[in-house]
């Protein structure tokens, strides 16, 4: 186990600390370790870091905690991931507010080439439950990653959905893995850990307060290359979770219903501020992506290369190397390209077809 963990833990156990101050502490002291060795003059000088907070750092009354839940890991077989770890996902790792710490129990691929979240509401009617369905299976040939929030409704639909279709699905949950909300899915996470897992980025002991689904919806929304949501009313987990997907810069996709349907009120809400794609199936989700016709486009790809420049190679490679679409900053600081000579390639390797752009300024091959 990592000798750091304690402190990696401990850091989000600090009163008045949150993620995004956490990974500023992180940032300035050079690691989680670090900051809890710093002196409070010295912390006070960081950014948004008050007295109350510099005198909670310097107590380090939070790392028995700390310890008490490495214990838990061990015995339960749950995979820890610190935000700068390699393992880390990489898409939740581009969000400011991503967790500075999960914890996963299962086999999934966090960074799988492909990743569906699916919502919706908690009362789903055989409508939107045949079109989840219908949604997982028309995927199948994808081989992505299914992940939702193990609710009732449209989640465990599409839980077990992608079970039957083959397909790895991941539950994010709103606790800690000491239990498993609603305990009626406690069997369905079972056959989940086999074949996708569970994760969470709360301690045991944590319950499923209220407060803690809108935390747990933006997991599902970093996580995902899109989100799609298949029913929901006008306000709910589902269109948070849409939200946060379009200010994450996912693609949104929702599923139409009738004018005066109250659990598609939501979904043609997204639709008409045009946050949402309208989509009638699967087939639709892999146009919206780009995953149709694969073997064609890898063909495509190959046979440009020969006509790059060294500094298009560069940037072709760099973005292969990404597990996911990457943002120019990052392309940038890899490529160590000038952000004018980077801009022009990106250019022209977009009208080539080489590389997609895509919103808030990321790009993918």
């Amino acid at each position: 186990m990592d000798a750091e963990l304690k402190y990696k833990i401990g850091i989000t156990l600090i009163p008045g600390v949150g993620h995004v101050i956490a990974k500023t502490l992180i940032s300035y002291c050079g690691s989680a370790e670090a900051v809890f060795k710093e002196k409070q003059n010295t912390l006070l000088k960081i950014p948004d870091i008050g007295p109350l907070t510099a005198d909670s750092i310097v107590k380090q009354d939070v790392l028995e905690r700390a310890e008490k839940e490495i214990e838990f890991i061990e015995k339960n077989d749950i995979t820890p991931l610190f935000y700068l770890d390699k393992a880390y996902p990489i898409r939740l790792k581009q969000c400011n507010d991503g967790p500075v710490m999960i914890y996963s129990k299962g086999n999934a691929d966090l960074n799988s080439n492909r990743v569906i979240a699916i919502v919706g509401t908690r009362a789903a009617t055989p409508y939107g439950k045949k079109l989840t369905e219908e949604l997982v299976q028309g995927l199948q040939s994808t081989g992505a990653l299914i992940v939702s929030g193990l609710a009732y409704g449209i989640d465990v639909c599409s839980h077990k959905a992608a079970l039957d279709a083959g397909l790895p699905t991941l539950g994010v949950v709103a606790h800690g893995l000491d239990k498993l909300y609603p305990p009626d899915h406690y069997n369905l996470s079972r056959k989940m850990i086999e074949n996708g897992g569970i994760l969470s980025d709360f301690l045991s002991g944590s319950e499923p307060d209220r407060e803690n689904f809108p935390k747990r919806n933006r997991i599902i929304a970093g996580l995902a290359d899109a989100v799609v949501v298949v029913e929901s009313k006008i306000s709910g987990g589902a269109m948070i979770t849409a939200d946060i997907a379009f200010s994450y810069s996912r693609e949104v996709m929702a599923f139409p219903g009738k004018v005066n349907d109250i659990p598609s009120q939501g979904c043609n809400k997204l639709i008409q501020q045009n946050k949402a794609y309208l989509i009638r199936n699967a087939e639709d989700v892999i146009t919206y992506l780009g995953w149709k016709d694969d073997r064609q486009q890898v063909k495509q790809q190959k046979e440009l290369l020969f006509d790059l420049s060294p500094e298009q190679e560069v940037i072709v490679n760099t973005i292969k190397g990404n597990a996911g679409p990457m943002y120019i900053d990052d392309i940038a600081i890899t490529s160590k390209l000038a952000p004018g000579l980077l801009s022009s390639h990106l250019l022209t390797l977009e009208f080539a077809g080489v590389l997609k752009s895509l919103p808030g300024k990321m790009y993918s091959l």
